[in-house]
Order: structure tokens, then C-alpha cells, then sequence
């Protein structure tokens, strides 16, 4: 109920406009989003590399309403792409297809992928296309599968999330065309049509995928803060034989910090997946969604300040 409630309260700009005038909250989004401001988020990138941590920047925001908003998107990757390589910092760049104009134009979308692409190939680093909801999966497979892959296969890979039914398909496919897949176990509501219920089942199944990928994949992301999976895919490499250079762990922003510095002191690659922007209020409700003992620190906080406020 918790979770479902956060998820919908993610799609309301009343909420958001008032939380993003709350100071508390703020302070607490920032726990989990990296800034507003590019330089914000290059700051971050910057501590995460000193403590041998890599990272991917990620412009908050989802579906574009018009080619302007869209090539604005594209600007502000191609300018993101820039300030990496100028800085010489160790990190790449998470999109997702709906901020690039697939709701408005397949070929616009295309078009701006290229561009992007291009600059990424350039400075040979990469870039993940962020899965969204279910509705777009396909679409998104198929846009990177038969227009992105063939001609920029170094430099741009996929998200599969272990929720949907339709995942290790999508894994077998993956494996066969030997691109990178991110793993994760998906954060946005979904039908009981499309993805398993409980989270025991999500689990089994990230874990079946997570072993194909590990053994067959390339360079898999197993992004994941869950001790169990994490403990497994330890197992599962060192039974296998598999070096830790062919993987890296993966994990958000501002989650288990100690976690991914255990992990980089054990000898593991680690990503740290960075969000940053205006619109990051979408991104925090599916965060707490995801951890809903979030909610009762954000809740008590914003709740004293109130209270502070009446007493004024």
C-alpha cells in the first residue's frame, strides 16, 4: 500500500512544487540526488573517484513533449559528455529515450542518439539507455537492437529489470548480440500481467539473470544493494572462475555507502549511478518507494519544521 501510494504520489507537480520549496526536504533529497547544477553533480563524481568509485551522470528528467525540450535534453548530454572529458574524471552517462523525444518522433529520437553517441565514440566512453516502465521496453530494445548497437557496440548498452516476466528472454537475447546490460531489479509500478508480485520471485529471477550474465555476458553491471545478491554473485564468481575485472557492482547515489567502499576495498569495481537536476522529485518517490523506511525520516523532519513554523 506504502509503496504503491509513493509511486503515485511521484506523478503529482502539486506535491512536487510544494516539496521542492521545503528546505528539510530538500536537505534529505540531497542525500540521494547530487545537486540541481551540473558542477553540483561533477563535484560528486570527483569524491566518488577519489575513493576509487566510478560513476554514471544522469540528467533527471522523463518524456519530452516537443523537439525544443528535446534538443535542449541533447545539449545538456553533449555538454555533460564535455565536462567528463575535460576534467578527466572517471565516469560515463545514464539517458533515458523518453527525455530524448520517443514519445514525439522515433527518428528524432534516433537523431539526437546519434549526436550523443557520436560525441560519447569520440571520447571513448559510454552510454546506458535507462529502462522506464514496461510500456517501453520493446520500444527501447528495438530502437537500440536495430538503430544504436550496430553502430556504436562499444559504446552504449541497456537496462534489464528482473520484475518483468519477459526478462531472461531479454538476457538471452543480450547475451547473443554480447552487449552490456545493467541489471536491476526495476522500480516503477507495474501489472501483475507483466511483472511478478512478489519480491522473492523478482529476486529468484535477478539471480538466474545475474549468473547468465556474469558467465556469458559483457561486462554486466549487477546493480544491486542487496546483501544476498551481492554475497551470491561473490560465490558465483569465484566458483566459476570468472575475474572480477569482466564485472563491476553497481548502486545509487547516496545508498549503502559503506557497501560500496567494502566492495572497492575487496578488490570490486564499483559504479555509483549519480542523478542530478531539477526534476528529481519523480526520482525520490520511487527511491523511497523502493526503501519505505525512508519515508519516516523525510516525514518527521518536514513535520517539526511545521510545527517550528506555527510556533513563530
Amino acid at each position: 500500500m506504502l509503496r504503491s501510494t509513493l509511486l503515485y504520489l511521484s506523478n503529482q507537480p502539486r506535491v512536487f512544487r510544494f516539496v521542492r520549496n521545503n528546505g528539510l526536504a530538500k536537505k534529505f533529497a540531497r542525500r540521494f540526488v547530487a545537486g540541481e547544477t551540473l558542477d553540483d553533480a561533477l563535484a560528486a563524481v570527483r569524491t566518488l573517484n577519489a575513493r576509487g568509485i566510478t560513476a554514471s551522470l544522469d540528467l533527471l528528467g522523463e518524456s519530452v513533449t516537443n523537439e525544443r525540450e528535446a534538443r535542449a535534453a541533447e545539449s545538456a548530454y553533449l555538454r555533460i559528455l564535455d565536462r567528463i572529458h575535460e576534467e578527466r574524471l572517471d565516469a560515463n552517462v545514464s539517458v533515458k529515450l523518453t527525455a530524448m523525444g520517443l514519445d514525439i518522433s522515433e527518428e528524432l529520437c534516433v537523431a539526437i542518439m546519434q549526436d550523443v553517441l557520436g560525441r560519447a565514440q569520440a571520447y571513448r566512453t559510454f552510454v546506458r539507455l535507462d529502462m522506464e516502465a514496461s510500456a517501453y521496453t520493446e520500444r527501447t530494445l528495438q530502437l537500440f537492437e536495430e538503430r544504436l548497437y550496430p553502430t556504436y557496440k562499444d559504446h552504449v548498452g541497456i537496462v534489464l529489470q528482473s520484475y518483468l516476466y519477459r526478462t531472461w528472454s531479454d538476457v538471452e537475447r543480450a547475451v547473443k548480440l554480447q552487449c552490456r546490460v545493467r541489471l536491476c531489479k526495476g522500480a516503477y509500478k507495474e501489472p501483475a500481467a507483466v511483472a511478478y508480485p512478489e519480491k522473492r520471485e523478482v529476486d529468484a529471477n535477478y539471480i538466474k539473470c545475474m549468473h547468465a550474465l556474469l558467465e556469458e555476458g559483457n561486462y554486466p553491471g549487477i546493480a544491486t544493494h542487496d546483501p544476498a545478491i551481492i554475497a551470491e554473485a561473490k560465490r558465483f564468481v569465484a566458483d566459476k572462475g570468472i575475474d572480477r575485472s569482466r564485472f563491476e557492482f553497481q548502486m545509487l547515489y547516496g545508498i549503502r555507502r559503506d557497501m560500496q567502499e567494502q566492495l572497492v576495498r575487496e578488490g570490486y569495481r564499483m559504479r555509483v549511478y549519480v542523478p542530478f537536476g531539477t526534476q528529481w522529485y519523480p526520482y525520490l518517490m520511487r527511491r523511497l518507494a523502493e526503501r519505505p523506511a525512508n519515508v519516516a525520516f523525510i516525514t518527521g523532519n518536514v513535520m517539526r519544521e511545521m510545527v517550528t513554523r506555527k510556533k513563530a
